[in-house]
């Protein structure tokens, strides 16, 4: 198992076992809000702060942010009832529904106007290399994937590139390193990496800050891969969630930034930090691609190994899938 995964895992068994309430001591007071790691902390707390302050003075009670060191150890938060809701990726999104009593009630809307986003590929600009070589699998490269719960960073490229040809990073590159987006844009900017994952939000939210650090950086890379768009991340929030705090966040979460008071205007500055247009609702139907993707990664790399139970399970999958998405009949 990666060794981030192992660490992440623990920190969130340690939080499990230091933080549930004994006997008769009354449950914690404050809402505990979980943040995707795609990037560093320190550059996400400065984003995200407002928007958790104005979310406290709105539901009555502190708000306290978890930042998870990868996508594992949000789930496992969830899963222990350490955080109450969070914004996840639709992968990390997915394993929360799946393992952590959780569910989709709203989702993100990019602020540039297009529906989604797109997995990338990105070398060194000028490097000269090309898709074709880097699928070549000669081992000479170092290479940088996401999180193995990132949509974007992992199970996009996965699903849509590596996959259907019969490839295993592992065994195609030099090297592997796994990291959040933002230390993989900075590491092949850097030329410390020759390739890696990344998406167009993340190269977005950089080229937001308008930066010195940030223009040179996005100079130095390009794209060498596209993947299908992908949809918008998702937010999770636990079913066991107490009821009337549940709508307040509700009515939070769906009325900040609207309209055309001065206020709505402030908060849209504020959800534009954190790359989101106002929030809109949401259920299980916004899975359904990523589950399409994860299923049909899963019937290649099992028809790749010949496994037929594995086939099977897959196809399975994606059947189910057809049925969920067919229209309802009224």
């Amino acid at each position: 198992m990666n060794r981030r995964v192992i660490l992440g895992l623990a920190a969130a068994l340690a939080l499990a076992g230091c933080g549930q309430p004994k006997g008769g001591e009354p449950e914690r007071k404050e809402l505990v809000f979980s943040i995707l790691s795609a990037e560093s902390q320190s550059s996400a707390e400065k984003d995200w702060q407002p928007f958790l302050d104005d979310m406290a003075e709105a539901v009555g009670r502190p708000v306290k942010a978890y930042y998870g060191s990868n996508y594992t150890a949000l789930v496992e938060a969830m899963r222990f009832k350490q955080t109450d809701l969070g914004w996840f990726t639709n992968q990390s999104g997915l394993e929360a529904v799946r393992r952590a009593n959780g569910e989709v009630f709203a989702r993100s809307v990019n602020p540039t106007g297009v529906d989604g986003y797109e997995a990338v590929i990105i070398v060194p600009k000028g490097s000269g290399l090309t898709l074709d070589k880097l699928l070549s699998c000669d081992k000479s490269l170092n290479v940088g994937m996401g999180d193995p719960k990132s949509t974007s960073g992992t199970l996009a490229p996965m699903t849509y590139l590596f996959a259907p040809r019969n490839i295993m990073p592992d065994a195609c590159f030099k090297t592997v390193r796994s990291a959040n987006h933002e230390t993989n844009l900075f590491s092949v900017s850097g030329k410390l990496l020759d390739a890696a994952t990344n998406n167009t939000a993340s190269m977005d939210r950089l080229k937001l800050l308008d930066t010195d650090v940030a223009r040179r950086t996005l100079e130095n890379v390009e794209i060498i891969w596209r993947s299908p768009r992908i949809p918008e991340d998702p937010l999770i929030v636990r079913k066991d969630l107490d009821p009337e705090l549940r709508k307040k966040v509700m009515n939070f979460i769906f009325s900040y930034g609207v309209g055309d008071t001065p206020e709505a205007a402030r908060q849209r500055k504020i959800l534009e930090q954190i790359q989101t247009k106002p929030f809109i609702p949401a259920d299980a139907s916004h899975l359904i691609p990523v589950r399409e993707m994860e299923a049909t990664g899963q019937l290649l790399e099992a028809k790749n190994r010949n496994d037929t139970a594995a086939i099977a399970k897959a196809e399975a999958a994606l059947a189910q899938i057809a049925k969920d998405k067919a229209p309802v009949a009224r």
